[in-house]
């Protein structure tokens, strides 16, 4: 290879794009010998000497790894701004995360962090609400929001969707969304359900006094996305979903550009990326991908429940999308925010009314606690889920357990017995 991308001594410019890599090297060759051919591959590189190279080229575009760790088999590179068109999402990522990933020099690549300049971020629009505008939007100050997911996923008519979700939101749900592989089938069209639910939606509204909002999935081929999207908010819609890996970046750049609705990102597929701890694209990455580009909620995970993802990483996660300031952590990657509205993380997957206290209290308030089964699965149905649900939230805001809780709250008990921690 004609550059040589190595200089440990080389200090980060602030309008640098930071990647931190845990690379496992192929048999024959070493750390340092891979890290050059992942720095150069992601740039201006290429596996021979070519004529075409020109000394201002490679002194303007070239990156610089200036960390090695051979212990944790951790490198940092620091790629030049220059390198890639501002505002597109999926060129930057066909840079940083693209070939680099096929090279035979490498049994195992892990994209663990990175560090996005100003410069980068202030070419996309973030969030338009998150977090502060959709407390402002729910008349939901202090508390954490409380949501489900219609279930059975798919199976259900458009009528019995709206019907559970009614249900869910009288019970207590601020928030109700579609499962991510519903969309338009035939047994559940989109319009139908749609203006079925959001009629329910109205309907709880008024029963409760509170605002609700309902997450519809409109993911789909992105003309036919814009379709649904305009048909929601000419229909009282008040939120979207999109599966935003399935969807892809662009298109996920086309739908923040194109309506004024909060948006929720699903984060369906996300472990073909980053299940594999040495191979593939962490879900801190994502997360801060999916902020910069402009969603308002999005799925991080659990600390306790059914889903893979230990509780550093999760926390890890919700760090990178609430903060202006990623605190050092093991990854010591600091990350300024400057105007980038942060994003309301979404707790789900496996949740129920036990384990809400130690998930608040590790997770803090600025979270939404969402239950599937863990409210459809009550003894007593959908509407004594979503009670024991927000009891048990409710519980953990007054600073009483919630066994003492549950004495005068029949619903809970019963959760409580059904569902043990």
């Amino acid at each position: 290879m004609q550059n040589k991308f190595l200089d440990l001594k080389y200090k980060p410019k602030k309008t640098d794009v930071i990647c931190q890599y845990k690379i496992t090297p192929a048999k024959g060759y070493t750390l340092k010998k891979v890290s050059e051919e992942v720095a150069g591959e992601s740039s201006i590189g290429t596996w021979t000497n070519i004529g075409t190279m020109n000394k201002k080229v490679a002194e303007k575009l070239a990156p610089k790894i200036y960390y090695i760790s051979e212990k944790e088999k951790r490198v940092r590179i620091a790629y030049p701004i220059e390198l890639f068109e501002l505002g597109n999402v999926p060129e930057i990522l066909s840079s940083i995360g693209g070939n680099i990933y096929g090279m035979k020099a490498v049994d195992g690549l892990m994209w663990e962090d990175l560090r996005i300049p100003e410069k980068m971020l202030k070419s996309f629009k973030g969030p338009r609400y998150g977090i502060y505008g959709l407390r402002k939007l729910m008349k939901i100050p202090k508390r954490p929001l409380m949501g489900t997911i219609i279930k059975p996923k798919v199976g259900l008519d458009e009528k019995n969707h709206a019907r559970v979700a009614y249900e869910a939101w009288i019970g207590g749900c601020d928030v109700v969304k579609d499962d991510e592989n519903l969309t338009s089938q035939n047994f559940n069209n989109f319009k139908k359900r749609f203006l079925l639910t959001i009629k329910a939606c109205e309907e709880a509204e008024k029963k409760t006094g509170e605002k609700k909002v309902y997450l519809i999935n409109c993911t789909a081929e992105s003309e036919e996305m814009k379709k649904r999207i305009k048909f929601v908010e000419k229909n009282g819609g008040n939120y979207i979903m999109l599966d935003i890996l399935t969807l892809g970046w662009g298109a996920l750049q086309t739908a923040r550009n194109f309506t004024k609705l909060p948006i929720h990102a699903h984060r369906a597929g996300h472990a073909m990326y980053d299940r594999n701890p040495e191979h593939g694209m962490s879900m801190e990455v994502i997360a801060q991908l999916a902020r910069m580009v402009g969603v308002d909620t999005l799925h991080i995970g659990t600390i306790y429940g059914k889903m893979t993802g230990d509780k550093k990483e999760v926390l890890h996660i919700q760090e990178e999308i609430e903060t202006r300031f990623t605190p050092q952590t093991k990854k010591n990657l600091e990350q300024k925010w400057y105007n980038v509205k942060p994003v309301l993380g979404v707790a789900s997957g496996g949740v129920y009314p036990a384990i809400v206290p130690k998930m608040l209290k590790a997770m803090g308030n600025n979270i939404v606690i969402q239950a599937g089964g863990g409210v459809h699965g009550h003894p007593d149905g959908t509407i004594a889920g979503a009670k024991a649900m927000r009891q048990a939230i409710d519980a953990f805001m007054k600073g009483k357990s919630l066994k003492e809780y549950s004495n005068k709250h029949e619903e809970l008990k019963k959760a409580l017995e059904h569902w043990k921690e």
